[in-house]
């Protein structure tokens, strides 16, 4: 029963009272007794241990340690679950934390950013039985536990999901170098290139993502693949290489230097692991043999059906021409003057498919004069992307004739608020013509 304490007041002496002439006793006290006092505790049963056994503090001590360590190994067999220890990595300072390789200090340099939590948790335990003070003061072994505290620390990033999600955005270990183009001639290109995807994969905020798949992959998986890559949203941030910001309060001045610092230096890497990647795909799409196999089969398909038509006209005039002399001969001529008209139709499509590829090109280059749309410095990958999208989207909006009239008034044109404004009355025009909504091109509104 919790027991309840009430603080009361000394009663207040009468004014004058004095000791020496009001004090009167009342009572005696009793004689002194002598009790016997049983010593107790870790201390006293650590002495009489010593005593027991004849031994010294540090001899008592080691077999302490040995002891206590034997009972833990005893109590849960990890089994085998980590990598040889490298000698030169027993050799570093605990100060310099930030540097180490966090999986390599456990022994999961084969898991890495597949490690369970549980598996990290086993890991941190096996550690901790190998290299405990304690168990190198068990086999006399000197007292350095420098290592220890690698161990601890490592774990301590590792199980914060925060903290080991900024850890494994800048592992270097867990990536996977891309193969050469000498390399993908000679080897396996579905398996060297999809190890690299696989690796880059663990960035990707969409799940899940697509295999590079092999030789037997059909178009339609191909050209998803590649639309994923180069639309890729990746969760990956740079805060773990961030400058430590100092915790004076009085230094506010320097604390938010060091901050828009950091900011800057975090911008800096995502653009430029944006362009790695883009690059990264170009070169795996450009070794790609399905790209080049799904060309020529469409190739041939329209070559058949080209071939299978000029058959069926053949039969059809060999048949009229036994049908009737005259008729056929009337169809030959007949046909002869479609076929010209054909061939003529044929180059004015062919020519105004060339001068609209050409006008492309230059409304496309325009976009590049113009920085992007952006008002300052390089455009940012996601303002490149942005503007490149909407011109595209205003080319796929207009026809050759508007496509003509567009490229005609961008010619020559370097100013990149003058080609920006030619951009903005074009969308001006086809939102008046019902073409696009108002403010559906992001990178050209106003």
């Amino acid at each position: 029963m919790a027991s309840v304490q009430i603080s009361l007041p000394l009663p207040v002496l009468p004014e004058g009272w004095s000791a020496e002439k009001d004090f009167k006793a009342i009572g005696q006290l009793s004689q002194a007794t002598d009790r016997n006092i049983e010593p107790v505790g870790p201390h006293f049963l650590a002495h009489a241990r010593r005593k027991r056994h004849k031994r010294t503090f540090s001899e008592d001590d080691r077999i302490q340690a040995q002891t206590n360590v034997k009972k833990v190994e005893d109590d849960d067999d990890l089994g085998e679950i980590s990598d040889d220890e490298d000698p030169l990595l027993l050799q570093r300072e605990a100060k310099d934390w930030k540097s180490q390789d966090h999986y390599a200090v456990l022994g999961l340099s084969k898991h890495r950013y597949n490690a369970s939590e549980d598996l990290i948790k086993k890991a941190h335990r096996k550690k901790v039985l190998k290299h405990h003070p304690d168990k190198k003061a068990a086999i006399g072994a000197a007292e350095d536990d420098q290592f220890f505290k690698c161990i601890q620390k490592a774990t301590e990033v590792l199980l914060d999901p925060v903290r080991r999600r900024q850890f494994d955005s800048v592992d270097e270990a867990a990536e996977v170098e891309p193969p050469s183009k000498k390399e993908t001639q000679k080897g396996n290109f579905y398996k060297m290139w999809g190890k690299v995807f696989e690796a880059e994969g663990r960035f990707s905020n969409n799940k899940p993502v697509p295999k590079l798949g092999n030789e037997k992959s059909t178009k339609e998986e191909v050209e998803n693949f590649y639309n994923f890559w180069y639309n890729f949203d990746s969760w990956r941030t740079f805060e773990y290489l961030d400058e430590d910001v100092p915790d004076d309060n009085e230094n506010r001045d320097q604390k938010r230097h060091v901050e828009r610092k950091n900011q800057n230096a975090r911008r800096k890497k995502k653009t430029e692991d944006t362009a790695r990647l883009r690059k990264l795909v170009d070169d795996c799409l450009a070794l790609d043999e399905r790209i080049k196999k799904f060309r020529q089969e469409e190739h041939a398909q329209k070559n058949k059906r080209r071939l299978e038509k000029e058959a069926e006209q053949k039969r059809l005039a060999e048949e009229a021409a036994k049908a009737k002399e005259e008729e056929a001969k009337r169809k030959a001529e007949q046909e002869a003057a479609e076929k010209a008209a054909k061939a003529d139709s044929k180059k004015a499509k062919e020519a105004a498919k060339n001068a609209a590829k050409k006008n492309k090109r230059v409304v496309r280059g325009a976009v590049k004069d113009a920085n992007y749309f952006h008002s300052a410095g390089d455009a940012p990958a996601a303002q490149i992307d942005s503007a490149l999208n909407d011109v595209d989207t205003i080319i796929a909006k207009i026809d050759n004739e508007e496509l003509a009239a567009l490229t005609a008034k961008l010619n020559g044109k370097k100013d990149a608020g003058e080609i920006k404004q030619i951009f903005q009355d074009e969308v001006k025009r086809l939102v008046d013509a019902g073409k696009t909504k108002e403010g559906e091109l992001k990178s050209l509104s106003a």
